[in-house]
């Protein structure tokens, strides 16, 4: 039997790790995040006028459930987006690699806690 040739050679995979996904990532929540921000701005800012938001009117936006989406999407994607660029920017001033895993983990920790308490406040809703 003829041995089959593989379709794809060593050299042209792609490589699948965690830098390659988080480079990846930065670039596809950079792209989601402008759209995001900008509606933001508009409504928030522009539109509604930051002296006229309170606790009601989070409230009366937050009944509709495609606004807690619109938040929590914003949420993820800038937060992530933020918190991976953070990561980056401290691994090229800290070089050993035992270092480097710590700092990732407790990133990660930290961006944990911090999605999860966003996401309950978002779930939850407001309660004046």
């Amino acid at each position: 039997m003829a041995a089959s040739t593989p379709l794809v050679t060593a050299e042209e995979q792609k490589p699948r790790n965690y830098a390659s996904t988080a480079w990846k990532w930065m670039r596809y929540s950079g792209v989601l995040i402008i759209p995001l921000v900008f509606i933001h701005v508009l409504i928030q800012d522009v539109i509604v006028g930051v002296h006229n938001i309170n606790i009601y009117y989070v409230q009366a936006r937050w009944q509709l459930v495609g606004w807690r989406v619109y938040d929590a999407f914003l949420l993820v994607f800038a937060f992530t987006h933020g918190m991976n660029g953070f990561r980056q920017v401290l691994m090229d001033f800290i070089k050993p690699a035992s270092w480097r895993r710590w700092v990732s983990i407790l990133l990660l920790v930290i961006w944990l806690a911090v999605s999860i308490v966003g996401a309950v406040a978002i779930i939850a809703g407001v309660r004046p």
